[in-house]
């Protein structure tokens, strides 16, 4: 096993201050060997920082011309590391601010040596007094946003201090997301990837009440929620076609049929069409299945035969006690039907078994 002082530490860092020079010679003092610092555009006046770095400290540093995000300068970094430690387990993220502690990169370190195929995170925990209120909301509605539309269970989707296998470093040289949506990018790709997630507690610390941090509410989250687009276009999109075309085949065929079918005919016909369109948008897009068409196909075609035929029982039982209001109430049920659907699609019809 890799002596796990050796992991390299990759430290993004825009407009450091005095906190930064005090990590590095904690960092040192600790055993740390191989620190790669990226100066992501941080201008003139800020070349000091990171001239004393490399001088008194012998940190690798990369540099940004101009501004170029967090996710850009992990990449950089990334890359730096592979080719030159292409045999290490992996490389360790932290922040420049001081809120990773020696101790906790250490420990973060460790982990990976000895699970060396599992990204690691180091987990703060945000039940303390003395964590941002900012911060505790922010992550309380990631960690839900996460685990209802991912299937990860993450207690810390914010944290910086990371530990990256190599292999994975190769794959999120090509995942999207150039500023802090990367990050979130990093936890959504290990499904694709099959990458086991570890966690770690680590000392829970805010300097300042994050003050200095360079992460946005607004704009930062607007950015990281986007990459969950995907998962929603498709669903709205094709129940959109589905509840068009049943309003349409209401409209022709309701003079032709009798009563009892009047609802389930345009359902059948309705669902067909647009479960095609929904299931190659999500083979192909939204959860970028490994599994074979077939299997895939099967077991879709299973859950739209049971989901229609539910759909179908509950608007006629609403229908009929309502006495009307057909395309409201499938509008009603339907979204019920997405939220179990969904689920279903994500943890089985296209999730591949590994064998």
């Amino acid at each position: 096993m890799q002596d796990y002082k050796q992991v390299p530490l990759i430290i993004p860092s825009l407009e450091p201050d005095e906190k930064l020079p005090r990590l590095l010679e904690q960092l040192k003092a600790a055993g740390i060997q191989n620190i790669v610092l990226v100066d992501d555009g941080s201008g003139p006046e800020y070349a000091p920082f990171f001239a004393d770095a490399a001088s008194r400290h012998g940190c690798v540093v990369l540099r940004h011309a101009v501004n170029l995000g967090k996710g850009r300068a992990l990449k950089t970094a990334f890359n730096y590391c592979l080719n030159t430690w292409p045999n290490a387990v992996g490389c360790v993220t932290a922040d420049s601010d001081g809120q990773h502690t020696p101790a906790c990169i250490l420990r973060v370190m460790e982990a990976l040596c000895q699970h060396p195929g599992s990204l690691v995170l180091g987990v703060r925990d945000f039940s303390g007094k003395d964590v941002p209120a900012r911060s505790r909301f922010g992550n309380r509605i990631t960690c839900g946003v996460f685990r209802f539309l991912v299937g990860l269970t993450i207690s810390d989707t914010q944290t910086g201090l990371r530990a990256v296998p190599t292999g994975y470093m190769r794959a999120l040289l090509q995942s999207r997301g150039e500023r802090f949506e990367f990050e979130s990018n990093m936890l959504i790709d290990t499904k694709e990837n099959e990458v086991p997630i570890l966690e770690v507690p680590i000392e829970t610390v805010y300097i300042e009440e994050n003050r200095t941090s360079h992460f946005h509410p607004l704009r930062d989250s607007a950015r990281i929620y986007a990459v969950f687009g995907k998962f929603l276009f498709s669903s709205l999109s094709s129940s959109v076609v589905d509840i068009c075309l049943f309003t349409l085949f209401c409209a022709l065929l309701g003079g032709m049929l009798p009563a009892s079918l009047y609802i389930t005919v345009p359902t059948v016909l309705a669902r067909i069409i647009s479960a095609t369109y929904n299931y190659l948008l999500n083979y192909r897009v939204v959860f970028k299945s490994k599994e074979g068409h077939g299997m895939a196909a099967a077991k879709y075609v299973a859950l739209a035969v049971v989901q229609m035929a539910c759909s179908a029982l509950l608007v006629s039982v609403l229908y009929h006690w309502a006495a009307g209001g057909e395309v409201l109430i499938k509008i009603c049920v339907d979204v019920f039907l997405f939220f179990i659907s969904f689920q279903i699609q994500r943890e089985f019809v296209y999730k591949h078994k590994k064998t």
